[in-house]
């Protein structure tokens, strides 16, 4: 069993969760049925237990020049209140983490790597802040991982169960608050930073809380949503949620050998902005290579045309040779057949494509399609 625990550990054992490591951390899978806590968040709402994600200060005069340099995303062009999906890669251009920055002042920012990434992401931060030229860059990066828990309300409903906690005055700040956005509000007397972002394709928002309020906030949210819906959600189902969101998973569809172009995250980079960052030199020369558009392979969704689904590195084929391997698979809950995310050869990667998987020495067939697989309505 691993040595990490999340402030609200006693909080799911009282629920009955069943645990598993992920990144270290013992973290629910399920509660009672992962079919159901699926369900739930695509129809009402479901709450989740985040804090084994990291959470890292950067800040100081420098502190967007800095993230330029440091990311491969144009940090210096985010609103104060926004937040930006990017990648800190390495100098050939390999992917250490997928991350989310939140800009909480001029000079302030807050980066949220994954669980277990989080002291991998924080240490070469300050490693970059000290060496990337001769007097370094005037900043501070702490983590504050440790101290800090991360709790998700996702769902149709989430919006509706936010507003019976926080204070009347302030029902326009989680209204009106865009997706990528984030603003402090009052919850239970305490101010604390509301994000509307998640990982599962439908609305939601992240809260940020110190661990010995956790406990409280967790349980708030529980009685106060029961009426709109509202149970607690593991791992289990987060995992068949981001899937038919088309979102990827670090060390599943991203990893330090793959690279931003080939798993579609291109547009992720920012090549054009003037200052130099690491991997840059790398990744152009990639792009430049047609990597993931004409040469190498590429992310695709793949959708069941039968009823058996496929997993993690079974081979897919064409013609009964190996054209690539699936990345992440499972049967849809909320449509109703297989879906999986794949790396393919680019000459097999268009929509509409059929292919094979070899779920262990049966082909099944399957069909290239667009991601994301389920898009909500708005």
């Amino acid at each position: 069993m691993s040595e990490n625990y999340t402030a609200l550990y006693e909080q799911h054992k009282k629920a009955g969760a069943t645990f598993t490591d992920f990144g270290g951390w013992q973290m629910p899978l399920k509660y009672e049925s992962e079919l159901a806590e699926h369900h739930a968040v695509r129809n009402a709402a479901g709450l989740f237990d985040l804090s084994h994600m990291g959470e890292v200060w950067v800040s100081g005069p420098d502190a967007a020049a800095f993230l330029d340099y440091a990311l491969a995303g144009k940090l210096s062009a985010v609103a104060i209140g926004k937040a930006k999906y990017s990648l800190i890669c390495q100098e050939d251009g390999g992917i250490i983490d997928d991350l989310i920055s939140y800009r909480r002042g001029e000079d302030k920012y807050l980066v949220v790597p994954n669980a277990g990434n989080a002291a991998v992401v924080a240490a070469a931060l300050a490693e970059r802040a000290g060496s990337a030229r001769e007097d370094g860059f005037d900043v501070t990066v702490e983590d504050v991982s440790a101290e800090t828990s991360l709790i998700a309300v996702q769902g149709p409903n989430a919006e509706a169960i936010l507003l019976t906690l926080v204070p009347a005055e302030q029902h326009s700040l989680v209204t009106e608050l865009k997706y990528y956005a984030a603003v402090e509000v009052q919850i239970k007397g305490q101010d604390l930073l509301l994000a509307r972002t998640g990982y599962t394709g439908e609305d939601g928002f992240e809260i940020y809380v110190p661990n010995e309020d956790a406990a409280g906030l967790w349980e708030a949210l529980l009685e106060t949503g029961a009426s709109h819906g509202l149970i607690p959600a593991g791992l289990a189902c987060r995992d068949s949620l981001r899937l038919e969101a088309g979102m990827p998973l670090y060390g599943n569809e991203l990893s330090r050998e793959g690279n931003p172009y080939a798993a579609g995250l291109g547009p992720v980079v920012s090549l054009a902005k003037e200052s130099d960052f690491v991997g840059k030199a790398a990744l152009s020369e990639l792009k430049a290579a047609g990597e993931g558009s004409t040469t190498g392979r590429k992310l695709v969704g793949l959708k069941g045309l039968g009823r058996r689904a496929a997993r993690s590195h079974y081979p897919v084929l064409k013609d009964g040779n190996v054209v690539g391997e699936v990345t992440s698979g499972q049967p849809s809950p909320t449509l109703g057949y297989p879906v999986a995310m794949a790396y393919v050869d680019v000459e097999h990667a268009a929509p509409g494509t059929a292919l094979d998987i070899d779920l262990r020495g049966k082909a099944e067939p399957f069909e290239v399609v667009a991601l994301p697989f389920y898009k909500r309505q708005k």
